[in-house]
């Protein structure tokens, strides 16, 4: 591999140096990724300590993780076509500095609302993802991709067990406020690193921004999340309710609407022509909600006192999952070869069984840790399998000058779906409960209002039917196969 473009300083110059930029540039990238990944791991073991500390409701909580996802789906577009404009490494040090102020702060919260306003700055750290995948088309040829996304995908295992664990251990014996400090400081290490080590890039075009596309779209997705929420509590089609959701869908209509008539579209719609780019958008915001059902509800029913769950404390729960997201890291650089040589099509229709091989086995086997480790290594294994084809396929799928913003509508629809996965899994597990209760002076008294064993199940059936419409989905696409890949990464 040689220097890209020796005229400009994007790249080293010197066959030496460009054979080992690639591989140095890959692992800083993965580095600020697995902070992220190990920071918004680290929170989900810590919610029912933040909820109580804070004296704030369960759905209330669910934002802790959703407000990050819903404004990195925001940002993330946004940010891909500011990266064409200023510079992919410009921006992703700017979407870093965000994630280190909303990480130092959130950690001196005092209530669950300054908490959420710190936690919204962190959204901003999110549009690093995409920007990174769109550097890795810069410095990789086409058959060695798939490879250095399954080491990105896969190594965000490493940071995820250790938020699990690590963070698990953090937060019961120091707090999650001291969780938050640390990960500040590693935040600033992460920050000089991307400094130091990742060239400048060129930007390739000047456009305009579509400040007011991303309002709508926000506004929009923000008002039919807050209905998700409060469903269960107000009545789905309360006057309450609907006052959020016909609001935010008409908002999300006018926003699909305003980009087929703004000159710079936050969203290229027309980019949608291409079968694989649609089919891999639809797939991913699939996957997106898969993914934090599966978290939040195995998470929620480890913590949930027997016999309704396993009744573990934070840190056991967080070594049962953690065997899952080794299987993750072990699985990403294996199924960026299998896509390299079988194509997206049978890999992404493979994930989708194998998250379908999970959810059974939580509904027909969950009653021990050993279960749950067992279920959660298969739905990890199937996340991961769809993860990086999808990625893959968008690289190749879109013009060199559209990679960047291309990448960041795909990770939009992700943390749309991720936003939406917990705020579903809340509703389902409070629209379906038991009442404990105790005598207490010879009268029955409800002492806890837990999750129903139906409310679970309902869960992993949602999961089970969102899995088999991305079966269908990946039988349409274009299999684009490399029949001889050269040396992975």
């Amino acid at each position: 591999m040689t220097a890209l473009n020796p005229k400009d300083n994007s790249l080293p110059t010197g066959k030496a140096k460009a054979d080992k930029y690639p591989i140095r540039a890959l692992a800083i990238l993965t580095a600020s990724l697995l902070l992220i990944s190990y920071v918004e791991t680290m929170v989900l073991p810590g919610i029912p300590t933040i909820v109580k500390d804070l004296s704030t409701t369960t759905t209330i909580g669910s934002w802790i993780t959703s407000i990050v996802l819903l404004v990195g789906a925001v940002v993330s577009s946004t940010f891909g076509k500011l990266g064409d404009l200023y510079g992919k490494k410009k921006m992703m040090l700017v979407a870093l500095a965000f994630y280190t102020v909303g990480v130092s702060i959130a950690g001196f919260s005092t209530s669950i609302y300054f908490l959420l306003f710190a936690r919204a700055i962190q959204g901003v750290g999110l549009a690093m993802l995409p920007l990174a995948l769109a550097f890795l088309t810069d410095i990789f040829p086409k058959e060695r991709l798939a490879s250095a996304m399954g080491i990105i995908v896969g190594a965000g295992a490493i940071s995820t067990s250790l938020g699990l664990v690590l963070g698990s251990y953090v937060i019961q014996d120091l707090g999650w406020r001291d969780a938050f400090h640390i990960a500040a400081i590693l935040s600033v290490i992460v920050f000089v690193a991307v400094i130091a080590v990742i060239k400048r890039d060129v930007s390739r075009t000047k456009c305009k921004i579509d400040y007011v596309g991303a309002l709508l779209l926000s506004l929009g997705i923000a008002l039919v999340l807050i209905y998700t929420t409060e469903g269960s509590a107000l009545g789905w089609f309360s006057l309450e309710e609907l006052a959020f959701l016909i609001p935010g869908l008409s908002l999300i209509i006018s926003f699909f609407y305003a980009e087929t008539v703004v000159p710079e579209p936050l969203i290229r719609l027309d980019l949608l022509k291409i079968r694989n780019v649609l089919i891999a958008n639809l797939i991913v915001l699939i996957a997106g909600i898969t993914n934090f059902l599966l978290f939040f509800v195995a998470i929620e029913y480890l913590e949930v006192p027997a016999p309704y769950g396993l009744g573990f404390d934070v840190i056991r729960a967080g070594l049962t999952i953690a065997p899952g997201t080794i299987s993750m890291l072990i699985m990403g650089p294996l199924v960026g070869r299998l896509v390299t040589r079988f194509g997206p099509k049978p890999t992404l229709a493979a994930g989708a069984g194998v998250e379908i091989v999970s959810f059974l086995l939580f509904i027909v086997k969950r009653g021990t840790a050993i279960d749950v480790s067992v279920n959660i290594i298969f739905g990890f294994i199937g996340l991961v399998t769809l993860l990086v084809p999808v990625v893959n396929m968008i690289s190749l799928s879109l013009p060199k000058e559209s990679i960047s913003v291309g990448q960041g509508f795909n990770q939009t629809l992700k943390n749309i779906g991720s936003a939406v996965g917990p705020v579903l899994t809340t509703s389902i597990l409070a629209s379906f409960t038991v009442a404990v209760t105790k005598v207490i002076g010879g009268k029955s008294v409800i002492v806890a209002t837990l999750p129903s064993a139906t409310a679970f199940n309902v869960i992993f059936g949602v999961g089970i039917a969102l899995a088999v419409l991305i079966i269908a989905l990946s039988l349409t696409i274009k299999n684009d196969v490399f029949k001889k890949p050269k040396q992975d990464v």
